[in-house]
């Protein structure tokens, strides 16, 4: 049997043992409470000799509402998740929608002027190339 709990307002609602708990989870998720901040989509950053290479989940996103900026070694990924028109009611929410930001500064100098993103299947993925100086490079030992 479900139990029903007073809101100081005077309304009526069941309670639910996992409400805390999901509030909990979104905040640590980095789930929005209030829809004008922006929430963070998942991202992977690894680096070869040459570059670097970020792949940011961005499933329903189209690539015009994107933008990647490069200042420096600091990268952004911003954008929005528009919201689709539904009818109905909703029985549960999960799915993010509105603004996002993910930012990474990277650990070397990057040619900015180099930087490509494409976008293919909900994932982004932005390769940033190291500038020469910042490429290991094998010095030759000469001598006995």
């Amino acid at each position: 049997m479900a139990q029903t709990a007073i809101r100081p307002a005077g309304t009526l609602t069941r309670w639910d043992p996992f409400r805390d708990l999901d509030r909990w989870f979104d905040q640590f998720a980095g789930r929005p409470e209030q829809p004008s901040q922006a929430w963070a989509p998942r991202a992977d950053v690894s680096e070869t000799e040459q570059e670097y290479v970020l792949d940011v989940e961005l499933p329903g996103v189209v690539r015009e509402d994107i933008a990647v900026e490069v200042t420096g070694n600091l990268v952004a990924v911003t954008g929005e998740l528009k919201e689709k028109e539904r009818e109905g009611r909703f029985h549960r929410r999960a799915r993010r929608t509105g603004q996002f930001s993910y930012r990474v500064t990277l650990p070397r100098d990057v040619d900015g002027d180099k930087v490509e993103a494409v976008l293919d299947e909900g994932v982004l993925t932005v390769r940033v190339p190291k500038v020469d100086a910042a490429k290991p490079r094998r010095i030759e030992i000469t001598g006995k």
